[in-house]
C-alpha cells in the first residue's frame, strides 16, 4: 500500500508539474500574439512529452540527484516514507500555486520538500553542503543569468535589425461600420417652481448611415511586424520560424530537465521497470498541462510584460540554451526561473515590465521552499 501510494503521489506531482510548467516554453508565442492559446498549448504539450521520453537516455544525473541520495543517509533515501513525504510536499505546493495562477518551480518545491523531510528524518545531520551547491545555488543563479544574457543579446539583435534595414510595421483596422449624424440642435429654457432655470440642450438624430470606419486600438493591442527580406524569405516569416523552433526547444528541454527529478522518487520501487514509470510520468505531465494551464499561461504570457516578436524570440533562445545546458550537466535549474527571468529581462529592456506582477511572482518563489518543506516535514512526522 505504501509503494502504491508513493506511485500515485508521484503521478500527482507530475500532473501538477505539467499544469504549472507545460505552457512556459510557449508563453512567448502566445504573449507576442504569434499564435493562439490553443495552438501554443498543443505545441508545448507535444514537445514536453518528447523531452520527457528522451530524458531516460540524456539526463541520468538528475534522476540520482532528486532521489535524495547524498542529501540524507542511503537508508533514509531508500525509505518509501521519506519519498512519499517529499512527493506530497512538492505536489501540494505546485498545485496550490497553479490554482492561484503563480508560475513557481517544481524544482524549487522538490528541493524544499527534500530539505524539510530530510531535516525531520536526520535533524542537523542533513548534508547542507550538497543542499547549497547542487540545489540552491543553481536555482538562485539561473534567473539572474538569464536577465544578464537577454539584455545584451536583445540589444545586439536590435542593432542587427537596424543595420539590415528591417523596419517594424503596424496597422490600422478598416471595416464596415455605422454613423449616427446629428440632424437638429436646439436649446430651450426650463422653469421650476416659478423661477427660470438654466438651459437644456437637446439633439435630434437621424437614422444610422452605413459606411466604412477606421479604428485605432490602445498601445497594448498594437501588433508590430517586420518588413524586408532575409535569406530569400520575408523577415517576419524567418522570425516566426525561429520563434516556433525556440518554443519547441524550450518545451523539449523542460521535459528533459523536469522528468528525471520526479522519476528520482520512484527509484525505490522495484516492482516494475523504471522506464514504465517514466512513461506514466510523461503522460501525467501532458494531461496536467492540457487541463490546468490557462491561469499560469495568462500570467507568463500577458501580465509580466508586453513583447513583440523579436523580443519574445530573444527570451526563448536564452531560455532554451540555459535549460538544455543544465540538463546535459545535471544542474537542477528551474525552467520557471529561467523563463520568467528571460521575460523579465525583456520587460526591463523595453520598459514595459509590470513590477507589481514581478514582485508577486518573486514572493511566490520565496514562499515555495518553506511551504513545501513544512508540508513534507509534517507528512514525514505523521507517517513515521
Amino acid at each position: 500500500m505504501l509503494i502504491a501510494l508513493l506511485f500515485a503521489m508521484t503521478l500527482f506531482l507530475a500532473y501538477s508539474n505539467g499544469a504549472n510548467d507545460n505552457f512556459k516554453g510557449v508563453a512567448t508565442l502566445y504573449g507576442s500574439n504569434t499564435t493562439t492559446f490553443k495552438t501554443a498549448l498543443i505545441i508545448g504539450t507535444l514537445a514536453t512529452l518528447a523531452g520527457a521520453l528522451s530524458s531516460l537516455f540524456l539526463a541520468e544525473a538528475l534522476v540520482k540527484a532528486f532521489s535524495g541520495k547524498g542529501l540524507v543517509p542511503d537508508v533514509i533515501a531508500a525509505s518509501p516514507i521519506f519519498l512519499l513525504a517529499v512527493a506530497i510536499g512538492a505536489a501540494s505546493t505546485v498545485m496550490l500555486a497553479t490554482v492561484l495562477g503563480f508560475p513557481i518551480s517544481t524544482t524549487h518545491a522538490l528541493t524544499g520538500a527534500l530539505a524539510g523531510a530530510g531535516f525531520m528524518a536526520v535533524g542537523w545531520d542533513l548534508n547542507v553542503t550538497i543542499l547549497g551547491t547542487k540545489f540552491f545555488l543553481p536555482l538562485l543563479i539561473s534567473p539572474l543569468a538569464c536577465i544578464l544574457l537577454v539584455m545584451p543579446l536583445y540589444k545586439f539583435a536590435h542593432f542587427a535589425v537596424e543595420r539590415l534595414g528591417l523596419v517594424k510595421e503596424t496597422c490600422v483596422c478598416v471595416g464596415p461600420g455605422e454613423f449616427v449624424p446629428v440632424a437638429a440642435f436646439a436649446q430651450q429654457g426650463t422653469q421650476q417652481g416659478g423661477a427660470t432655470g438654466g438651459t437644456a440642450t437637446s439633439f435630434a438624430t437621424a437614422d444610422p448611415i452605413p459606411g466604412v470606419s477606421v479604428s485605432v486600438g490602445t498601445a497594448d493591442q498594437c501588433v508590430e511586424k517586420y518588413s524586408g527580406r532575409l535569406f530569400g524569405m520575408t523577415a517576419q516569416r524567418l522570425v516566426d520560424a525561429l520563434h516556433y523552433f525556440s518554443a519547441v526547444a524550450v518545451s523539449f528541454s523542460r521535459g528533459l530537465n523536469d522528468t528525471p527529478k520526479i522519476v528520482g522518487l520512484l527509484l525505490v520501487v522495484n516492482a516494475f521497470d523504471i522506464r514504465y514509470g517514466m512513461l506514466a510520468i510523461a503522460i501525467a505531465m501532458a494531461v496536467g498541462g492540457l487541463l490546468h494551464a490557462r491561469k499560469v499561461a495568462q500570467t507568463m504570457s500577458k501580465k509580466i510584460t508586453q513583447m513583440n516578436d523579436g523580443q519574445a524570440l530573444t527570451a526563448n533562445l536564452v531560455t532554451a540554451f540555459m535549460v538544455f545546458f543544465a540538463s546535459k550537466w545535471g544542474m537542477p535549474v528551474s525552467t520557471t526561473h529561467v523563463s520568467v527571468g528571460a521575460i523579465a529581462g525583456i520587460g526591463i529592456v523595453n520598459g514595459k515590465g509590470d513590477r507589481k506582477v514581478m514582485g508577486s511572482i518573486l514572493l511566490s518563489w520565496v514562499l515555495t521552499l518553506p511551504l513545501a518543506g513544512g508540508i513534507a516535514a509534517l507528512c514525514y512526522a505523521v507517517a513515521s
